[in-house]
């Protein structure tokens, strides 16, 4: 077992020093159906109600932005039953989300290449989007990356930057971390202080590579279907039990 604190240690959490921002791989959805003799589908299903129910808790504890790693780049190599599940659950939870967005104050932001999306999905995309903008800055914000990668979002903002330059809007030798961060997908959010990972596995499998310079890694053996609001408590209280340094001595 890899999980950093034992089930009898979860729950000690400090409100008072809570990330501002959590990301998470939702890993395992998969084993969990094969582990009980499911198809895949249905641990897509089960985790696509996890993610509503950590979603809710991580906004009542007070964590400002949850992101969320739905669908890679690399998903599209799975089956089409597969990804034709996966996009019919996103359109469910879409439906939802557009009717309770505004009376549970959550804004609802995509990270990703959203040209390969069907149609369909894109048109409410755009829903929460406007949505979205009506809603104030201190709302919780769930970000949803999807036909996402962390290379492929590096190189459509280097894309846009060079654009700019071309334009004569920017100035190559202007560029710093910065201005830089602006042609991101998280263009305005502060990067995670805390990637979950569950299912036990060790990578970060192309997630927010230029976000996690600086985040805390928390790893669990628990498959994505079975995470809970325990687990997040468990996760917080190791992140802060931390030194964060940042390259610095303390």
């Amino acid at each position: 077992m890899i999980n950093e604190i034992s089930g009898k240690q979860a729950g000690q959490v400090d409100k008072s020093r809570l990330p501002r921002h959590i990301a998470i791989i939702m890993d395992g959805n998969g084993r969990w159906a094969k582990k009980r003799g499911l198809p895949r589908t249905a641990g897509h299903k089960t985790g696509a109600e996890t993610f509503r129910k950590v979603a809710t808790y991580c906004k009542n504890l007070g964590v400002e932005y949850l992101t969320v790693y739905a669908f890679s780049t690399e998903n599209w190599k799975r089956s089409e039953t597969e990804v034709g599940a996966i996009m019919a659950l996103l359109k469910r939870y879409l439906l939802e989300a557009i009717d309770s967005m505004e009376r549970d104050s959550i804004r609802l932001k995509f990270f990703g290449d959203m040209t390969s999306i069907p149609s369909e999905l894109r048109a409410l995309a755009r829903e929460t989007d406007e949505i979205t903008e009506h809603l104030g800055r201190d709302a919780f914000q769930a970000n949803i990356c999807l036909n996402y990668g962390g290379r492929d979002e590096l190189l459509r903002a280097a894309r846009r930057f060079a654009a700019d330059c071309a334009a004569g809007l920017e100035k190559p030798e202007e560029l710093d971390e910065a201005m830089f961060s602006g042609y991101l997908d998280s263009a305005g959010i502060p990067d995670p202080e805390l990637i979950i990972r569950p299912s036990g596995e060790l990578r970060l499998s192309n997630f927010l590579l230029w976000q996690c310079a600086y985040s805390e890694f928390y790893y669990t053996d628990t498959l994505w279907p079975d995470f809970d609001e325990a687990e997040i408590d468990r996760a917080v209280a190791a992140y802060q039990k931390r030194d964060r340094r940042f390259g610095g001595v303390k």
